[in-house]
């Protein structure tokens, strides 16, 4: 057997299975409709909620930082790689969140493996170890964050806090600390977190909370996310966010009291071992907190989206599972079945993809559409009309 046989028959195992991913290619701007593959189709997959990733004032911004201070930071923050715009952005990122203070580094998914490893772990010298209470639909972020904290990981069902609650009273006196992890919403399904009854029993048993709110930021709590729509400002302990979705750019925020952010910022591993975020990145993030801090319009045009057209979809037939954010998943079942759909939607003019194992669970494959404040009524009843031809033609209605 030659030394890489196994990607070959691992790599034909998932073509049959229908879970080979296909990369298709952007020759425009992501916007409400841009062409894909030579193709001008309607977008409903990315996630510019606020359609601010082709916006005049960030692009703006970004073009006068690198004007200023060039196009890369040529180093690491904790050498020479911070600069002025970091600092800024945190200070914004801080007072947007309502707490003390805020890391911003490279990505989401870096924030969580920023903060994940450096609070909770396995002692070297005595051994203890530390235990991590993880929603069970967790972003693979926090997953892989976990994984590599060395802390053990005990999963507890999906947005049930009775069975976070059974988890945490069970296991937590065998670990020196506990820390409960959950995403704010949930990006396959649209679902939000029970974050006040979480951080509820949380408080009760002593553990630290943690919450990814990477799809809450520009869309819940008047666009500041799910923390503020709880009002839970100051009370959960870290917040991680991106600035790769609604607003529009790159990047990723921890945020929280002072204490755990100077403490984070000497542990880090994404932070103190990867260049920082170039100007023209940080200086857009900053054009976005302004455009965010500025009024709710564009959070209100995207949820009236959202309901028009999840509304519109139920009427036709089709199954939106629990979703209660912008997020709308068209459940199809099978793999095969929901990729077959996404291609004759392509063909239809809709850029709409599937969702299949391993993001989600075998017999739950989705068409998941991001709805948008950029799309028009008339591109949201141009869409429900291709899914209409698709879905009868496809027997899904």
């Amino acid at each position: 057997m030659a030394k890489f046989d196994f990607i070959d028959q691992e790599m034909a195992q998932l073509r049959e299975s229908g879970l080979f991913i296909n990369l298709r290619t952007m020759d425009s701007p992501a916007d409400g409709w841009m062409v894909v593959d030579g193709q001008r189709v309607l977008n409903f997959c990315t996630n510019n909620y606020l359609g601010l990733a082709n916006d005049a004032r960030l692009k703006r911004a970004a073009q006068e930082a690198i004007n200023r201070w060039g196009v890369g930071p040529a180093a690491v923050r904790s050498i020479a790689g911070t600069q002025a715009l970091h600092l800024q952005l945190e200070r914004r990122l801080a007072a947007f969140k309502g707490v003390e203070d805020a890391l911003f580094v490279q990505s989401g998914f870096c924030a969580n493996q920023a903060a994940i490893p450096a609070l909770v772990g396995r002692d070297r010298e005595t051994g203890q170890q530390d235990v991590i209470f993880s929603d069970r639909l967790n972003h693979a972020s926090i997953i892989d964050g976990a994984r590599l904290s060395g802390a053990k990981v005990v999963v507890y069902e999906h947005c049930d806090v009775a069975d976070a609650e059974r988890v945490i009273a069970e296991n937590l006196g065998q670990f020196r600390r506990g820390l409960l992890i959950t995403d704010g919403v949930f990006s396959m399904d649209g679902d939000v977190a029970p974050l006040d009854r979480l951080y509820e029993v949380a408080q009760r048993y002593g553990v630290m909370t943690m919450v990814d709110d990477a799809h809450g930021e520009g869309v819940l709590g008047e666009g500041r996310g799910i923390v503020h729509q709880f009002g839970l400002q100051g009370c959960i302990d870290v917040e991680i966010g991106t600035l790769s979705k609604a607003f529009g750019v790159m990047g990723g925020v921890v945020a929280g009291s002072r204490q755990i952010i100077d403490y984070i910022r000497q542990k880090a591993r994404p932070f103190l071992f990867s260049s920082a975020t170039t100007p023209p990145d940080t200086a857009a993030c900053l054009a976005a907190v302004d455009i965010l801090e500025s009024g709710g319009e564009l959070v209100q045009r995207l949820w009236d989206n959202a309901a028009y057209f999840r509304d519109g979809l139920q009427r036709l037939g089709f199954d939106t599972g629990h979703s209660q954010t912008p997020i709308i998943p068209v459940m199809l079942g099978e793999a095969p079945l929901a990729k077959a759909f996404s291609r004759r939607l392509f063909e239809e003019g809709v850029f709409a993809m599937a969702i299949g194992f391993p993001t989600v669970p075998r017999g739950l494959a989705r068409i998941r559409v991001m709805n948008t404040a950029v799309h028009t009524r008339e591109d949201l009843d141009v869409g429900l009309a291709a899914f209409e031809r698709v879905g009868r033609e496809m027997g899904v209605i």
